[in-house]
């Protein structure tokens, strides 16, 4: 076994301690800091960014402390081509995106790898809470849920393929946050106490079409509010500034709530319903990546999440043409978002997952 891993350190707490265990279990550990977009890319000069100066400083802090080699790779053109780029695609056409899962997928879990391997490394490691485990009976590689339910970050890391899993270490799968806070601090690391990142990391504000607008130049083109019939009900914004399940922010006065139902990028319109009119039975997974097993080859009972903080939801996946996956489940779920990662569990193992395709 390779005793050489690279460990993402963003300069927060969770890789810090991931770089300090690997370092206690025997391991040569690297640490890498990855430049991917700056303040003044998106427009927000002054506020707090993941991967700023500031956060590499922070892990510079640490790798030094820890006296370990600390690198920072700048994967800006790659993250904007394989990221923030399909964060605008998804927008225009109507979807509700998650970059997250596509960091994961093209930075953190692909150039990373491959940077590490090309230095002489096997593994790279990150904070994730999450486990990898082999099947001893098919010898694939698992991807768990971590022990504290409560920071499980397998949602946004279904996308790995078995090279990556087979590659990667989670030293925090089985911890606690309290547990690795107080490592942290035991250490002397000054970020010890910093907190967490909630929120996309070029867009800190959270207003994502202002990022759209401002940065990328795409236009939010007005256009008609519908009811279900196709009555127009008045004017809304762009597309952009809506997501299913909206309620907030219409601008429109209604005898009872109504919420955004359905985005139709070709015709330019958003949909308005009740509650009710949220809620799905089923709905179709592309772009599948399966992890417990090569393919579905019929029916398979699951858990489903179709959002990050959601629970689970009882449902049962069936194989369709083209690596497609229909997810149909047991009681209607509310707001299934096109653009939006479905992850299904059998137990604590991640079965695979998928993008939630629009109609």
């Amino acid at each position: 076994m390779s005793k050489k891993v690279m460990v993402a350190m963003s300069g927060g707490v969770d890789s810090s301690v991931a770089a300090l265990l690997l370092l206690e279990q025997g391991y040569e550990v690297t640490g890498a800091t990855l430049r991917l977009f700056s303040n003044e890319e998106a427009g927000l000069k002054g506020k707090r960014t993941c991967c700023s100066l500031a956060d590499v400083e922070d892990a510079r802090g640490v790798a030094a402390r820890l006296g370990i080699e600390h690198y920072v790779f700048n994967f800006g053109r790659e993250f904007r081509r394989d990221v923030v780029a399909r964060f605008a695609q998804g927008y225009r056409r109507g979807e509700t995106p998650n970059p997250c899962i596509d960091c994961n997928r093209y930075i953190k879990f692909g150039r990373l790898l491959e940077r590490a391997r090309l230095m002489g490394m096997d593994k790279i490691a990150t904070g994730h809470y999450a486990r990898v485990e082999r099947d001893p009976e098919s010898g694939r590689w698992l991807l768990k849920k971590a022990r504290d339910a409560t920071k499980d970050q397998t949602y946004v890391l279904y996308a790995m393929t078995q090279e990556e899993l087979a590659h990667t270490l989670f030293p925090l799968g089985g911890l606690r946050k309290t547990e690795v806070r107080a490592l942290a601090a035991a250490h002397g690391f000054g970020n010890a106490r910093k907190p967490d990142s909630e929120d996309i990391c070029f867009v800190p504000d959270g207003d994502y079409a202002g990022f759209l607008e401002r940065t990328l130049g795409i236009r939010a083109e007005p256009g008609n509010f519908i009811d279900r019939t196709g009555r127009v009900l008045g004017r809304h914004r762009g597309l952009i500034h809506y997501t299913v399940g909206q309620r907030k922010g219409l601008r429109l006065s209604f005898p009872r709530p109504k919420y955004v139902v359905r985005k139709d990028a070709r015709a330019n319109t958003v949909q308005l319903g009740d509650n009710e009119e949220l809620y799905s039975g089923e709905f179709v997974a592309q772009k599948v990546n399966l992890i417990a097993c090569e393919r579905l080859t019929g029916p398979k009972k699951v858990g489903v999440k179709i959002r990050y903080s959601q629970s689970e939801a009882p449902a049962t996946l069936f194989p369709e043409e083209g690596g497609r996956v229909r997810v149909r489940f047991d009681r209607p779920q509310r707001a299934v978002t096109p653009g939006q990662a479905a992850v299904f569990y059998d137990g604590e193992v991640v079965f695979g997952g998928g993008t939630i395709a629009g109609e």
